[in-house]
């Protein structure tokens, strides 16, 4: 059975950083797209960052700049490094994989930005 495993999450100030970790296991992780989701209270699921195969990026539009997505094959673990964040990054951040008409899923972690 396939697990993601999200880590990293927690409370910071705005202007602060935090970096999630997704540790995969039970996949063939270097050929899955990989990415990060979020949802905040009330709102959609939405697209933060995603890292293909081949480790092109794209982001959301209201994280380019800020966040910064990465993968390592030998560890089987895609990360999400988020910098200068805001209040409205608060969220359940998801971790995804996907390959083809595959999709699994991390059971989320909390992200809160307050001071």
């Amino acid at each position: 059975q396939v697990q993601l495993v999200e880590s990293g999450g927690g409370l910071v100030q705005p202007g602060g950083s935090l970096r999630l970790s997704c540790a995969a296991s039970r996949i063939g992780f270097s050929v899955y797209d990989m990415g990060w989701y979020r949802q905040a209270p009330g709102k959609q699921r939405e697209s933060v960052a995603v890292i293909n195969s081949g480790g092109s990026t794209n982001y959301g539009d209201s994280v380019k700049g800020r966040f910064t997505i990465s993968r390592d094959n030998t560890k089987n673990t895609v990360y999400l490094q988020m910098n200068s964040l805001i209040p409205e990054d608060t969220a359940v951040y998801y971790c995804n994989a996907h390959l083809v008409s595959l999709d699994y899923w991390g059971q989320g972690t909390q992200v809160t930005v307050s001071s």
